[in-house]
């Protein structure tokens, strides 16, 4: 695999607890299933290839949602929180992958622009990044290829890769990109009548 290669991980697996278990994945975004939206943004970004994690209504999602290109991951556990997705799809990586950035399908916000800005960091040598908003910690991240067994093991309930940057905050690159992105995630009925009025 070429170095400049990054492949991206989006984890899409939730059930949507808090959307009256309508799977996240499934939400209608721009006129087309969420999941397809987060695709296209790390593949403009310039990611590739993309790795997608799939649990709630992993069927109905393949049926409606168009993933040509990417490889799904079954996630069977993804009721135990995003922690098990993120295992899942550390596990389904490419052999020699350098790095992977993970986003998550909730995020409509991100843009192709802040998953540019974090392969440029990596290219720049950080080995842990992050996309920051005004200063604090967001989505996506991009971990390096000798903390993934790292980040596989501390991925715990809904935690995801938190314990991994909390243990190395001293090496996480917080990269800015408020000025092109917005973090907000997509968790209730009422940021989804948001994202719907103002997407």
């Amino acid at each position: 695999m070429p170095e400049s290669t990054i492949p991206a991980l989006v984890l899409a697996a939730g059930g949507g607890r808090r959307l009256g278990g309508r799977p996240k994945a499934l939400l209608s975004f721009r006129g087309r299933p969420l999941v397809e939206h987060a695709v296209g943004v790390v593949r403009a970004g310039g990611c590739g290839p993309v790795l997608v994690v799939l649990g709630a209504a992993r069927d109905q999602v393949l049926a409606k949602a168009d993933l040509t290109g990417c490889t799904v991951v079954a996630n069977p556990d993804w009721a135990e929180g995003m922690g098990s997705s993120l295992r899942a799809g550390l596990a389904a990586l490419p052999a020699e992958s350098p790095a992977v950035l993970v986003a998550l399908v909730d995020t409509p916000g991100v843009s192709p622009a802040a998953v540019a800005r974090l392969l440029a960091a990596h290219r720049e040598g950080a080995a842990l990044a992050a996309a920051g908003y005004d200063g604090r910690r967001g989505h996506p991240v991009l971990i390096g290829a000798e903390y993934l067994a790292e980040a596989a093991a501390g991925a715990r309930g809904d935690a995801g890769a938190r314990a991994l940057l909390k243990e190395h905050q001293e090496r996480l690159r917080l990269v800015e990109c408020g000025d092109v992105a917005v973090p907000d995630d997509l968790d209730t009925p009422a940021d989804l009548l948001r994202w719907s009025a103002g997407g």
